[in-house]
């Protein structure tokens, strides 16, 4: 077995890992499923009323079918709104982490440190205050999510190709939308290490990306599915602190990290 398909496997156990670590924290597990369960709430009624004007809005977004035979104009919308669905969808997940994120920091870091403690050989956390925290988070996942909605774009565009529009594109779309999640859930370990910078996550998920895709495109597919995440969510955070621990060595080298100082990004 090659090791990439080892580290594929690896990261899907990852994600049934943090399932177990949690389910034997019902106190946790239930607090953690707080947040998501509020997001999903504001997610799922701006999916709904996309939905109920998708066909108005595809419409408007077609002007130039109007004299096509019927046939090819249905076919035509019906692929531009499962694209625009899709490109909506990933841009949503990487918000709902970001916002839940956000809405239960102090949840979601107990549960990485509970990873880190079942786990050990955790360094002791740097000294930073909670609001310092919060702030370079709320940036980052902005960060995230900026990007998300650059590439949906030219996604979008390609969603028009026949075919590799309604086959290759949503692959491409999950691979993506599961590597900026992972960007997203292992952010805590990697701050606990000194690790602020989005590029400091970038670089050290590039040396593994079937680790790191093993993990992120189930968790993207799971989180993707509305009330669903409330179960997920806690799950994946606590497996994106296993991944980032398989990413990491005990001490981090010298040109990896960043000082504690530097938590720009």
């Amino acid at each position: 077995m090659s090791h990439a398909i080892r580290d594929t496997f690896s990261g899907v156990g990852a994600l049934f890992r943090g399932f177990g670590m949690v389910l034997r924290r019902p106190k946790l597990f239930l607090m953690g499923a707080i947040p998501p369960l509020i997001t999903s709430v504001l997610f799922l009624i701006a999916l709904i009323t996309l939905l109920v004007n998708i066909t108005d809005l595809v419409t408007w977004m077609t002007p130039f079918a109007e004299g096509w035979a019927e046939g090819w104009a249905t076919t035509l919308r019906i692929a531009v709104g499962i694209t625009v669905v899709a490109g909506v969808v990933l841009v949503m997940v990487v918000a709902f982490t970001g916002v839940t994120l956000a809405l239960g920091f102090p949840l979601y870091d107990k549960i990485a440190e509970a990873v880190e403690d079942e786990l050990g050989g955790a360094p002791p956390e740097v000294d930073e205050p909670v609001a310092g925290m919060v702030a370079r988070a709320v940036r980052q996942s902005l960060t995230l999510i900026l990007i998300s909605a650059v590439v949906t774009v030219p996604l979008f565009v390609a969603g028009f190709i026949p075919v590799i529009g309604q086959t290759l594109i949503p692959v491409v779309s999950a691979l993506f939308g599961g590597w900026m999640l992972g960007m997203e859930l292992v952010g805590t370990a990697f701050d606990r290490r000194g690790l602020r910078r989005l590029r400091d996550r970038r670089r050290a998920m590039g040396q593994r990306r079937a680790l790191v895709l093993g993990f992120a495109v189930p968790s993207y597919l799971l989180l993707a599915i509305p009330f669903v995440a409330v179960v997920v969510f806690p799950a994946a955070t606590a497996g994106g602190t296993i991944v980032a621990r398989e990413l990491l060595p005990a001490v981090p080298p010298r040109d990896l990290g960043a000082s504690p100082q530097n938590v720009h990004e």
